[in-house]
């Protein structure tokens, strides 16, 4: 069966890290004899330069209409003078509604070789890092309306019950699948709308009853991530609050190239991208790490195509790639052989074996 994937490679390193991770899925392809089919889009500042619009509807159409999306990265300072309708992360919030896809999950996990990349003390990794934040990813303050009237501006956050619902199953049944474990995050003590939040999730906890539910105001959240993470297992949250923490999770975990992330809504057709930036300041020097684009792909190949065996085949490769002592720049460490983007996508080929 052909898998027919949309490839947004992007701005800054997008392109060179996204071409990492078409690399590993070809060989996937040819170990499973699978066939992946990809269709380039342009989406970004790459798609303000040629259309004057960071994402097109004929562009947009190539993802709806494809089984899976695998985005690099966009933006950059290049775009800095463009109007806020017409940035390059507009183009990003019109492909997550366009696709539908409601719930962005970020896994926190420190891989073992990277136990002393942590900022934290390791006295606190040593009890282990290994939780998903699942964010709402289209409602909320991000797609209120925004107004600026003179010297005020106004953002307006705004959720109804069934937005709440639906990423609160997303996250029952992702707790269900690990530990049995969900955090529910808030700000009930001032929000409205976290006030309706937190009735919500209450509600749908008496169907999960295997799921023990806690409730934790997003400041608290906050401390507790950096102060004792292994107390969590999945977190879910509104979607600037899982914006914030799922960046501060990305760090405990010893480098932010490292994270993979999904975005799914109703459908198998899922949105996956690395959770970092473009960072325009190193593009094109071959040094950029690969390995999240490289685990996103993975994710797409689990969640989306059901392919677990071949997933794990990628994540044992970038584990035997990181045992063997290999590192990008961003991870670099005393006693380690330091390589770039193109070679780091290379040494994971050289070990990925089929399961």
């Amino acid at each position: 069966m052909v898998k027919n994937i949309a490839v947004i490679r992007g701005d800054g390193i997008g392109p060179e890290i996204v071409e990492q991770a078409l690399k590993v899925l070809n060989r996937i392809a040819e170990l499973y004899g699978h066939t992946f089919s990809y269709t380039d889009v342009d989406m970004g500042g790459c798609a303000i330069d040629k259309y004057g619009d960071p994402l097109p509807d004929s562009e947009l159409k190539k993802c709806v209409e494809s089984d899976s999306v695998l985005l690099g990265a966009v933006g950059g300072d290049k775009w800095n003078d463009v109007p806020g309708p017409k940035r390059p992360e507009k183009g990003l919030l019109r492909l997550r509604a366009g696709m539908g896809v409601y719930s962005n999950n970020r896994p926190a996990k420190i891989w073992k070789q990277l136990a002393d990349a942590s900022p934290l003390k390791k006295s606190i990794v040593d009890k282990g890092i290994d939780f998903i934040i699942v964010r709402e990813l289209i409602g909320g303050i991000y797609f209120g309306e925004h107004k600026t009237e003179g010297d005020t501006a106004t953002d307006i956050l705004k959720y109804s019950e069934t937005e709440i619902e639906r990423i609160g199953r997303i996250g029952f049944e992702t707790a269900r699948k690990r530990n049995k474990k969900l955090c529910s995050v808030e700000k009930s003590n001032v929000l409205d709308s976290s006030r309706l939040w937190k009735k919500v999730m209450h509600r749908l906890a008496e169907e999960y009853p295997d799921v023990e539910l806690s409730d934790m105001l997003v400041d608290n959240c906050a401390m507790q991530i950096v102060k004792n993470p292994a107390q969590f297992d999945v977190v879910v949250t509104e979607n600037m609050f899982g914006d914030i923490l799922s960046d501060e999770a990305s760090m405990i975990t010893g480098s932010i190239g490292m994270i993979p992330s999904s975005s799914l809504g109703s459908t198998t057709c899922g949105l996956y991208e690395p959770i970092h930036g473009s960072a325009p300041d190193i593009a094109g020097k071959d040094i950029a790490n690969p390995i999240g684009t490289i685990l996103s792909a993975a994710m797409m190949l689990r969640y989306s195509f059901d392919m677990s065996e071949e997933a794990d085949a990628i994540e044992n490769a970038v584990s035997a790639y990181l045992d063997a002592g290999y590192r990008t720049a961003d991870i670099m460490s005393d006693g380690m052989t330091k390589v770039g983007c193109s070679r780091c996508g290379d040494l994971v080929l050289e070990n990925l074996k089929k399961e």
